[in-house]
C-alpha cells in the first residue's frame, strides 16, 4: 500500500511542451475563444477534435514509455572532456515502442541515443555519446527515457533508476617533454646495456654446453656443423622511469598534475621507456604496453578519491 502511494505521489514522469506543441496550444485556445464568442457549432467540433488529440497523445505516450527496461553497456573507461560512447540495451515484455530518446540523467553531459522502434521480446542496442567534465569515479544513477510519439505535441519523459559506475581517466592532450636520457641505463631483465643471454640481435654461435637448455640450439647451424650449436643473443637496452603524484594537492592542482603525468606516460611508452607510478600509497612497477598504460591511467583517475590508499 505504501509503495503504491509513493509511486502515485512520485511517478517519475515529466511532461514538456515542444515548439510544435506551443503552436498547437495557441491555435486550440484561439479556436476555443472563437467558439465561445460566436457560438459556431463547427468551431466547437474543431475544438473538440483538438482537445481529443491532446488526450490521445498523453495516453499513447504513456503507453510507449511505461513497460520499458534499460541497461547500460559501459566502456572500460573514458577520458575527461572527451565524448565517449555509451550503449543502451532496451527491452519491453510486449507491445511496441516508437521514437525513443535515451540519455543520462544529470551525472554526465549526454547527447542521448535514438531508438526508432522497440518490439516486445526483442531487445535492441543503441549508442549515444556522453562527456564527463573531470576525471575520477563517476556514479551513474538514472536514465531518462523520452518520446514525442505520436504527434510531437508533448515530450513525455520517464526517469529510470539504473546504478552503474564509470572510471574517467585524466584529460588527454597535455603537452610535455620526456625526462633527460640517463647515461647509466638500468641493468637486469627489464633494462641494461647490451649483454648476452637476451632476446635481441645475434651475438655469437658456440657449441652447446652439457646440461644447457635445448631451446638455445640453432638447428640449421647444428645440421651443417654436425654438432649441437647454441645461440647467444644480446639483451635489449630498456630505460625505466617512475613518475610520482602527490595526492595531498588541492583538487584543481591535482587534476592538472594527473593530466601532465598521463600525457608524459603516453609519450614515454611510445619512446620505449618502461614507466612506473607512485601515487599516494599505491606503487606500480615499471612496465610497458597498452594494458600497463591502462593501469596507470586508472590509478591517476582514482588519485585523491581514497582508492590510492
Amino acid at each position: 500500500m505504501l509503495e503504491r502511494l509513493r509511486r502515485a505521489l512520485n511517478p517519475g514522469r515529466l511532461l514538456r511542451i515542444t515548439p510544435i506543441g506551443r503552436v498547437y496550444l495557441l491555435i486550440t485556445v484561439g479556436i476555443g475563444l472563437g467558439a465561445l464568442n460566436t457560438g459556431n457549432n463547427l468551431l466547437y467540433l474543431v475544438l473538440g477534435l483538438l482537445l481529443a488529440t491532446i488526450i490521445v497523445s498523453g495516453i499513447l505516450s504513456e503507453r510507449i514509455i511505461w513497460d520499458l527496461e534499460v541497461r547500460r553497456l559501459l566502456p572500460d573507461g573514458a577520458f575527461a572532456h572527451e565524448p565517449f560512447t555509451i550503449r543502451y540495451e532496451i527491452r519491453r515484455k510486449k507491445g511496441q515502442a516508437f521514437a525513443l530518446t535515451i540519455k543520462e540523467a544529470g551525472s554526465v553531459e549526454s547527447q542521448g541515443a535514438w531508438a526508432p522502434v522497440v518490439v516486445g521480446g526483442a531487445p535492441i542496442v543503441v549508442r549515444g555519446l556522453a562527456t564527463a567534465p573531470r576525471r575520477g569515479p563517476w556514479a551513474l544513477q538514472a536514465i531518462e527515457v523520452s518520446t514525442t510519439f505520436p504527434f510531437g505535441i508533448f515530450e513525455k519523459i520517464r526517469t529510470l533508476k539504473v546504478s552503474d559506475s564509470l572510471i574517467v581517466y585524466p584529460r588527454r592532450g597535455f603537452a610535455c617533454d620526456p625526462p633527460p636520457r640517463s647515461d647509466t641505463p638500468l641493468r637486469g631483465d627489464t633494462g641494461g646495456s647490451k649483454h648476452r643471454d637476451g632476446t635481441a640481435d645475434l651475438a655469437d654461435l658456440r657449441e652447446l654446453a652439457p646440461n644447457e637448455d635445448a631451446r638455445r640450439i640453432h638447428w640449421r647451424k647444428s645440421a651443417t656443423a654436425g654438432k649441437l650449436i647454441a645461440v647467444e643473443r644480446e639483451r635489449e637496452e630498456r630505460r625505466q622511469v617512475t613518475l610520482e603524484v602527490d595526492t595531498s594537492l588541492a583538487s584543481d592542482e591535482l587534476d592538472r598534475i594527473c593530466e601532465e603525468v598521463a600525457g608524459q606516460t603516453s609519450l614515454l611508452l611510445s619512446r620505449g621507456y618502461d614507466v612506473g607510478l607512485d601515487v599516494g600509497r599505491r606503487h606500480l612497477r615499471p612496465g610497458n604496453g597498452a594494458p600497463h598504460e591502462k593501469r596507470i591511467l586508472s590509478a591517476l583517475a582514482m588519485a585523491g578519491y581514497g582508492e590510492d590508499e
